[in-house]
């Protein structure tokens, strides 16, 4: 099945780099017509795992997405010298209006024959609650999102505004580690002209290396109209010995 897999994930590669190409001349096209065009964001990761009586190794990441009528489509690339990894990444997710629900797929692919999706239920307007499930095929992947996959989700909480909101979400492994969780915190709320807070609260538990531990960590981002930056701590990144230290920027265009 290898084969099947490798030429599956070249696809989808492709079919997303497809996207943020026609993206690109779709936003030339709207802006002739002086509607909004498609807009996209650059983000680099910059990576750092230390501690585990492993060596310190840092990543590099880069990360560009487009969103417009399709969703939101993306495509990255991750590379870590000191742990000889590297992998070409790409996903697309949306939303779409069922009634009173909100329905959220997403689908994501990577080198060495990955893929992986997960859907998501959501309703409500300013109190909401959603629930959701992803699974992977469970090859190699560099789980950038950190979140445990293949895993079942809960979420709920409160809208001010699209700028303005607390949740808490769980995210539960259901598959090859069902003891693995994870409980986010997530606050965002508007900070002077145009300009954006988020804090989001991680309290994790789950065994590493046969042990059981619980552990907090912290991710802190600030949103100008243009530009943004991020810095988080995790302890025990991905449910491994080694803790991460991340600081993400980006720009709007």
């Amino acid at each position: 099945m290898k084969p099947f897999f490798s030429f599956f994930t070249h696809c989808m590669l492709c079919a997303v780099a497809l996207l943020l190409l026609s993206g690109a001349v779709f936003a030339a096209d709207e802006a002739v017509d002086g509607t909004q065009p498609v807009a996209y964001k650059f983000t680099t990761g910059l990576y750092q795992l230390s501690g585990g009586g492993l060596p310190s190794a840092p990543g590099l990441d880069v990360n560009l997405r487009a969103t417009a009528g399709f969703g939101n489509a993306w495509i990255g690339w991750f590379r870590s010298p000191v742990q000889d990894v590297r992998q070409a990444r790409a996903g697309w997710d949306s939303s779409f209006k069922l009634g009173a629900l909100r329905f959220m797929p997403s689908l994501q692919v990577a080198s060495g024959g990955f893929w992986g999706g997960s859907a998501a239920l959501e309703t409500g307007t300013s109190w909401f609650a959603g629930v959701g499930l992803g699974r992977t095929n469970l090859r190699n992947y560099v789980n950038l999102n950190f979140d445990p996959n293949d895993a079942w989700m809960l979420s709920g909480g409160y809208r001010w505004s699209d700028s303005n909101s607390l949740a808490l979400q769980v995210v539960r492994d259901n598959r090859l580690n069902p003891d693995q969780q994870h409980v986010h915190l997530v606050w965002r709320t508007p900070v002077g002209d145009e300009q954006r807070l988020t804090l989001d609260l991680l309290s994790k538990k789950g065994l590493v290396a046969g042990q059981p531990v619980e552990r907090l960590g912290l991710s802190v981002s600030y949103d100008w109209p243009r530009f943004f930056v991020r810095m988080a701590w995790d302890p025990k990144v991905n449910f491994t010995p080694q803790d991460m230290l991340r600081l993400s920027a980006g720009v709007r265009f």
